[in-house]
């Protein structure tokens, strides 16, 4: 029994087609059909029922999975770890944040990133939690800065807490609404709403609830756009609102672009942002520099958006 026995298997578990896992693993059928029985031997079990012309996985089979994709893994890190220590900081490094960061945190990390070690390849995803965290666990990505809740309770996770948002409704500076204490929900919907990012159902829900507005609710929203340049366009010049957490906004509020407004009731959400990434497994060198310049900025958010609180 070997790894590239143990990937055969895997790439038929997986796609459920003899045909289609010869074609991923770059093998004839009956190469591949050699492979599956070789591992069955070495194993003493049948890992397959042969039902006409294709294969249902045994018990056996759905039993063993686990542990070889496990095995894989390590194989492939192991080889991974020799190869970091060959190169240093050559190679490629990959992760993920949220809409809401990006327009603030994205750029200035990959600058730093970059400036440091010439020999680095960066590719980013931006996207919502879920999406981030499903390519974590394909290893498309080393780590992704999001919702902590994604790793919680997931053993093969490492989640670091860095931020405690909180939620509120953002308008321009100037805007009708700014000086008015309360805004109530009658006030809000005189004005065209912005929905940004990728948002998340939980926070659709309690908007709703908070406002006595019909689901759905996306339907109370004139644009909705993952688009963060049409956010802002919208944001700045008119009179759009849009609901999202104080670090989403943080940098145009200290620019005196935008304004809180005083809404009640208020958006009482709560989200933790902070790193995740898969436990056990090794990162280049550049990846702490990463982690160290994503502290950094959560650090300065907090600090700004609590001298602001401070004004109010």
């Amino acid at each position: 029994m070997n790894t590239r026995q143990l990937r055969h298997f895997l790439a038929v578990m997986d796609l459920g087609s003899l045909s289609a896992a010869a074609e991923q693993v770059h093998l004839s059928l009956p190469a591949l059909s050699r492979s599956l029985r070789a591992l069955e031997d070495a194993l003493g079990v049948p890992l397959f029922d042969r039902e006409g012309r294709g294969l249902v996985p045994t018990p056996y089979a759905h039993a063993y999975a686990q542990r070889a994709r496990r095995m894989v893994f390590d194989e492939k890190e192991a080889s991974r770890e020799l190869a970091l220590m060959r190169a240093g900081e050559l190679g490629p490094l990959a992760f993920g944040m949220g809409a809401s960061l990006a327009p603030s945190l994205l750029a200035p990390m990959v600058m730093q990133l970059v400036t440091r070690a010439p020999g680095l390849r960066v590719r980013t995803l931006v996207q919502s939690s879920d999406v981030l965290f499903t390519a974590l666990m394909r290893e498309e990505i080393d780590f992704f800065v999001g919702d902590v809740r994604m790793g919680a309770h997931d053993p093969e996770l490492l989640a670091e807490p860095l931020h405690a948002c909180s939620f509120a409704w953002f308008a321009r500076a100037g805007h009708p609404l700014a000086g008015q204490r309360p805004v109530r929900v009658g006030d809000l919907v005189r004005y065209p709403w912005v929905l940004s990012g990728y948002a998340d159902q939980a926070v659709l829900t309690r908007l709703a609830q908070l406002y006595g507005l019909a689901q759905p609710l996306e339907n109370h929203f004139a644009v909705d756009t993952t688009d963060l340049a049409t956010v802002r366009a919208m944001m700045t010049d008119s009179d759009a609102l849009v609901p999202g957490t104080d670090i989403s906004r943080v940098v145009e509020v200290a620019a005196g672009q935008m304004v809180v407004l005083d809404v009640d009731p208020p958006l009482d959400l709560a989200l933790t942002l902070g790193i995740i990434r898969r436990a056990g497994r090794t990162l280049v060198p550049a990846a702490d520099r990463a982690f160290a310049i994503v502290r950094r900025f959560f650090a300065d958010a907090a600090a700004q958006i609590a001298q602001q609180h401070r004004r109010t």
